[in-house]
Parts: C-alpha cells; structure tokens; sequence
C-alpha cells in the first residue's frame, strides 16, 4: 500500500493513494478462482474494471484527510480486499426465496404526487440495473406517524429530525418473507441518538435493513434560507406527529435523483454504518459536505458511456 502525507503549517492534512499493483492484488487478488473470474468477464467489463488501475482514473483517486476528525481518521476499519469479501460466511448472498429489494419511502417525497412517482421509479430501475438478477418493489409511502418513532428539531440546524433507530425496529416488522433486504428512504433528517448531530443513515448487515435520509443532498440544506428550518422549539410532545404535516420537502431536480440513487445503493452495500458530524465544525476543519462531495459525479458518467460505445 502506497500512503503519501503532506503536512501543511495550520495542521496535518494526509492523502492516501494505492499504487497499481495493490489496486490489482485488492479487487482481483491472487486467488486462481477469482483471477478466472475476472477472466470471464466481457471485454467491455474488463475495460472498466482496469480504468480503477490507471493512476489518473477517476474511480480511485487519492482520499485527502483534512484532519483527525475525519471519518477515516476517527473511526479506523480494517481492510477488506475482494478475496475477503468473497469469501466471508457472513456475506449476504440473494436466493431463489430471497431475491427482492423492497424499499420503503417514509414521509413525502417531492412537492407533487407526479415528480414522487417519477422519483420512485428512477430509484427502482437504477437499483435494478445495479443489481442486476434482482427485483426491486417500492412500498406504498407511510407517514411518519405510523412508525412511531421519536422526533426532535436539531438544535443547530433547526430542522425536523426522526430517530434512525426506531426506524430500523419499524422496517424489521416490515420485512417481508422474499426480501434480500429492506430499505428506508426519506427527505427528513436523521439522528441515532440524543448527543448525535445527525446520522446519514444505519443499516445493518445481518438484519437486512437499513434506513437513509437524502435530506441533506439537497443543495440548499446548509444555506440560512432552507425552508426546512423552524422557529426554535425547546421540547415537541413526544406523540403529536401534526409538526410533520405540511412539512418542506425538497423540490426533485436531476442533481437530487443522482445523488439519491448512488446513496442508496451504497447503504445496500453497507453493514452497521452511520455518518456523524459536528455542523459547527465541519467549515472550520474542511470537511466536504455531500452536496461537494457529488460534484465530480460526471466524470463517472462520462467514463462509463465511453466505456459503453469501446
């Protein structure tokens, strides 16, 4: 593994890159199985797969850690090449029982029922795409109230928040008996628990479920103009849902449905995951919030079309 660090004179700032070599050892390995695997592919899923290995790709790029509080920094993981993942008995595998995605969309979605069913259909068919081999069945859209679950309005961002965990128990006696998993979406902030900022989303890996909040890939979430910010409330009745009626949703444009699509299928692809941060903090340690993170994202279409048309 190749790790290059630059310091800079207001803090310690480190790149990670991967040489050639350990790209190859990590997705194909030397595993003679997986190496005719890799073999068998089509001429046009090799050339993409080898566009990871070229130092210039845009599939791996260097990651920059701005500081110890990076995710990457402050949570530390073990590595996990192919070979690992293939092979671990814990990895979920679909079956001719289980072989359906079911996602369930909690609260409203769009500011009318014409752009939700739009928006609901592109997340299907791109899940299915992506997982090709697999059904994906959208649910009937449930508000709030019926899950049950604890609510509060985020002390910084003055914004509706509902509870990750609770969620996943609702999604848990949802699960149907054919499903590969189950998934929660929602366009209302998240939080797992009382001293969190807020959570992107949790899912688990041996439960099949996980729950995901796009509201914060709206492009205008962090701006002081977001209409989602309430007047400060210190404390809402733990079992009147009516603050949810009428409440902002975002408007779904072309960049929204993108970055939707591309975080849902990476919470399918995720076990007991969550993404926290400090909103006071994240300017002042150059922490790139998801709507920067998103903004190299036609670089990848443009790579996989000229993939496509080799």
């Amino acid at each position: 593994m190749l790790l290059v660090f630059y310091l800079f004179p207001f803090g310690q700032m480190k790149v990670i890159e991967h040489s050639e070599q350990v790209l190859r050892m990590a997705l194909i390995s030397k595993n003679t199985q997986l190496v005719k695997l890799y073999e068998n592919l089509e001429s046009r899923e090799k050339c993409l797969l080898n566009e990871a290995f070229q130092p210039d790709s845009v599939l791996f790029r260097p990651i920059t850690l701005h500081s110890e509080s990076d995710w990457i920094s402050s949570h530390p993981e073990p590595t996990q090449d192919f070979e690992q993942f293939y092979n671990d008995p814990y990895r979920s595998r679909p079956t001719s029982q289980k072989s359906t995605i079911y996602v369930q969309p909690i609260g409203s979605f769009g500011d009318t029922k014409v752009s939700t069913e739009d928006y609901m259909k592109w997340l299907k068919d791109y899940c299915e795409a992506f997982y090709y081999g697999l059904s994906v069945k959208i649910l009937e859209p449930v508000p709030v109230s019926h899950t049950g679950c604890a609510f509060r309005v985020n002390e910084y961002t003055c914004n509706l928040q509902i509870h990750a965990g609770d969620l996943l128990k609702y999604l848990k006696k949802k699960k149907p008996e054919d499903a590969f998993c189950i998934v929660g979406i929602t366009m209302i902030d998240l939080y797992p628990r009382a001293s969190w900022n807020f959570v992107f989303g949790q899912a688990s890996l041996t439960e099949g479920m996980g729950i995901f909040s796009f509201a914060r890939y709206d492009s205008d979430f962090y701006s002081a103009s977001y209409k989602g910010r309430l007047k400060r409330v210190k404390k809402l009745p733990s079992a009147d849902y009516s603050v949810f009626d009428g409440y902002y949703t975002p408007a779904i444009n072309s960049m929204l449905l993108l970055r939707s699509c591309k975080a849902l299928l990476g919470w399918m692809d995720e076990d007991d995951s969550g993404m926290d941060a400090e909103f006071r903090n994240e300017a002042k340690m150059g922490l790139l919030k998801p709507v920067e993170a998103f903004k190299e994202y036609r670089e990848w279409v443009l790579k996989c079309l000229d993939v496509l048309q080799k």
